[in-house]
């Protein structure tokens, strides 16, 4: 699951839950994927981008200048995320807009010469959909793409996946444009009956975690605040997670996208348990232990 193209391919038997990837830069060329599937779709979760001259691009030409595509593709308003294809933890993720008639890159405004520059140095970089979070998770904290972290495992006596913890990450103006725990983000644990939120950590860089009932910046409340449809979100992503049994342990990145609804942009097979652990350690349960000891982690 390292490469996300690969993994974006393997998702391709859930197609509703998965972002749009239109292409690769690499080499200082956009490479295109796929082009007569970009097509503006009605969807629960982020605008689909649509060819304004409403014909997709010449197959023979399969790559083409990077900003002459972005120019063509996007309207005012629109957004991208350009992750590196391979590894995980939002270090390697950007934010492009288009927003009247410029570019802006990670928030901040860009000549066409600059963007240009950043584009070429931007290797083996997947350009995707801009998933558009629901409105609840806006309310926390807008200028991020708040996103729930799922534990999976595959209990191989039961024949099923499980969800031994969750949390609901929230950015802050120091993890901007992303909302990493690490970075200064916050950390809530999501109940998994219920989908409420517990109040949301701070990482503990000074040895202490500072908790937060309500979002420091926006006053925001997080404590007690559920996800819509959590149960449904919750069965879904089992469903999934099952049907990769050969996968029984996976951090899945989701942006709820409405009641019920979401996408997927990110799973990964090594996720980092600071976030989580933060919160209780994962060892107290039973069935998460026996996971655990069956793969010699402990």
């Amino acid at each position: 699951m390292d490469n996300k193209l690969a993994f974006h391919r393997v998702l391709g038997e859930f197609p509703s839950h998965r972002p749009s990837v239109y292409g690769l830069l690499k080499d200082g060329r956009f490479h295109l994927f796929d082009p007569d599937d970009n097509r503006t779709v009605v969807s629960d979760g982020g605008s689909e981008l649509e060819y304004q001259n409403q014909t997709a691009p010449d197959t023979a030409q399969p790559t083409m200048d990077p900003l002459e595509w972005f120019d063509a593709n996007l309207s005012d308003g629109d957004q991208l995320v350009l992750k590196w294809f391979s590894g995980g933890g939002g270090n390697n993720v950007h934010f492009l807009e288009r927003r009247d008639g410029s570019y802006l890159y990670d928030g901040t405004a860009k000549t066409d010469a600059e963007l240009t520059n950043i584009l070429v140095s931007l290797e083996d970089y997947l350009v995707c959909e801009f998933v558009e979070q629901a409105d609840y998770a806006d309310t926390l904290f807008p200028e991020t793409t708040n996103t729930v972290r799922v534990l999976t495992m595959y209990d191989e006596q039961t024949q099923d996946a499980f969800v031994p913890i969750a949390i609901h990450r929230i950015g802050s103006s120091d993890s901007v444009p992303v909302d990493n725990f690490s970075n200064g983000g916050l950390s809530a644990e999501v109940d998994r009956e219920t989908g409420q939120l517990s109040a949301g950590a701070e990482y503990p860089h000074d040895g202490t975690v500072d908790w937060h009932d309500t979002h420091p910046e926006t006053g925001a409340q997080i404590e007690g605040t559920a996800i819509p449809g959590w149960e449904a979100i919750r069965e879904r992503l089992l469903e999934i997670a099952s049907t990769f049994s050969h996968l029984p342990y996976v951090g899945w990145d989701l942006v709820v996208t409405s009641k019920g609804e979401f996408k997927i942009i990110e799973a990964n097979s090594y996720p980092g348990v600071a976030s989580l652990q933060v919160h209780r350690p994962l060892l107290t349960e039973e069935r998460t232990r026996r996971f655990y000891q069956r793969h010699s982690v402990v």
